[in-house]
């Protein structure tokens, strides 16, 4: 057997226990009793501890150095790209510090849903400095002289850096902020209104699910605080929650998660439990979470499908007529959450947490003055001060599992994602036509063959311009957000 072959029967027994692990943190967030907390802390460290050990087991290093890369195909080449860059950050963390990490975030996750049940920003702070500490050491092992967020960024997005991605930021708050103020005075578009079932609103997304590709064959979809989707190849579950005074919070998690989940499903099999086995970023998979959402789950054509969907089950729902329902599903307004967050302002609440967990990561910004920081930054950027801190600080689970450099991907995938439809629409001219009729098969398909078969073969930006025909820029995302709501609200 040779050294490439030793080392992918390697990496797929490791990959395994990956998953094994992945399925315990969706237990965690789905079924495990509340009193199991600290037990399955223990049981996440001791596997995080056998993860490291294989990350690093100093077989892979003499593999390594046995294999050829130029003899490889392009598939093979890509997993040595994968599998060297790893070994090289892995090798350079300390196992200890590994186990610690996995520890903390479980615990921290738990006082992080405590505490924003109980809008107890004070109950969760020491815990999240704990996590930032960790963090930042890991982050210090592995940059050396390099910058520590920049080197946590690579773990979601890599070949990305903070002062890229805020040049791309700073190309889209003023656009985004002025098309935010020209629609602030407008009059609001009538709301749907009723009390919608919620064992109806989990059939919707069942039916939802299922039109927009997810096979339930290989999947299943529960209940989260936190929507989610986890796992790759023959198993990928999702999470959704339900608001029965807001069908649109369960209707839309749904569909984004979906987004998540079909990439992976659709991955090609011979890359199962490898490095290619997976999304190749978090910025691309979150764009497909946000074309299957916005591009086509929130426009015209589509909400017409979806309007006779819910008048079919819940009856009277408020608005009487397809167009009234588009402008209820895209209705900007005020509002503290990010994941309820419309087109238009979506990005603005990225970027607030983007620069506060930068001054995290550095020290600039203090745990202690985190909740006055959010809620200055919030008013100033919305014009409106925070409520209550589940609105605010707390709102989102990503700091306290760990996840420094995680936020700027939904941006990132956001501009993706306009890349991607611009060069959907170019490709099936007839797609609101199909749309209009809950049909999604050519859209799909055109998303599965230019870009989710293919897991992590290319880089992320090369698989975005792979599958487009171009290099991505923000400027196809700007451009429909501005045609899209300057005709909706008459502008």
């Amino acid at each position: 057997m040779t050294a490439f072959e030793d080392l992918m029967r390697f990496q797929r027994e490791t990959v395994a226990l990956g998953e094994v692990m992945g399925r315990l943190g969706w237990d965690q967030e789905t079924m495990m009793p509340k009193g199991a907390a600290e037990q399955r802390a223990e049981e996440l460290a001791a596997l995080e501890g056998v993860l490291h050990a294989r990350k690093t087991d100093p077989r892979l290093g003499e593999w390594l150095a046995a294999i050829d890369d130029a003899a490889l195909d392009q598939a093979g080449q890509a997993q040595m790209r994968h599998i060297r860059r790893d070994y090289a950050r892995n090798t350079k963390v300390p196992g200890d510090l590994a186990a610690e990490i996995a520890r903390t975030v479980s615990k921290a996750q738990m006082v992080w849903a405590e505490a924003r049940g109980n809008e107890d920003v004070a109950a969760f702070l020491p815990v999240l400095q704990q996590v930032i500490d960790l963090r930042r050491e890991e982050g210090a092992a592995i940059a050396g002289d390099a910058d520590v967020y920049d080197t946590l960024l690579q773990d979601y997005e890599p070949g990305s850096s903070a002062a890229d991605l805020a040049r791309m930021f700073d190309a889209m708050r003023p656009r985004l902020v002025a098309l935010r103020d020209a629609i602030r005075d407008k009059p609001q578009p009538l709301q749907v209104s009723g009390r919608f079932d919620e064992a109806a609103q989990m059939a919707l997304s069942q039916k939802l699910a299922q039109v927009f590709g997810y096979d339930l064959n290989n999947g299943r979809i529960d209940k989260a605080v936190h929507p989610f989707s986890s796992g790759s190849g023959l198993d990928v579950r999702i999470t959704t929650r339900t608001d029965e005074s807001d069908p649109f919070n369960c209707i839309y998690s749904t569909i984004h998660e979906v987004g998540h989940a079909t990439y992976e499903q659709n991955i090609d099999k011979a890359y199962m439990l490898s490095a290619l086995g997976e999304g190749c970023s978090m910025g691309v998979h979150e764009s497909q979470s946000r074309i299957y959402e916005n591009q086509l789950g929130r426009s015209r054509a589509f909400t017409g499908w979806l309007f006779g969907q819910m008048r079919d089950r819940f009856g009277d729902i408020g608005v009487t007529d397809e167009e009234a329902f588009f402008k209820a599903v895209n209705t900007v307004r005020k509002g503290y959450i990010r994941t309820e967050s419309d087109e238009v302002q979506y990005n603005l609440h990225i970027l607030l947490r983007f620069d506060l967990e930068r001054g995290l990561v550095s020290g600039d910004l203090a745990v202690d003055d985190l909740e006055a920081a959010w809620n200055d930054r919030f008013e100033s950027d919305f014009g409106y001060a925070v409520d209550k801190p589940s609105n605010g600080c707390l709102q989102d689970v990503h700091w306290s599992v760990g996840l420094f450099g995680y936020f700027p991907t939904y941006s990132l995938g956001n501009v993706y994602a306009g890349c991607l439809y611009q060069a959907l629409r170019d490709a099936v001219p007839s797609l609101d036509d199909q749309l209009a009729q809950g049909d999604l098969t050519q859209a799909l398909t055109w998303l599965r063959d230019h870009l989710q078969t293919h897991g992590g073969l290319r880089t992320p930006r090369d698989t975005i311009a792979h599958a487009c025909g171009f290099q991505p820029s923000e400027a196809p995302l700007l451009e429909y957000t501005e045609r899209k709501f300057s005709d909706l609200y008459a502008l």
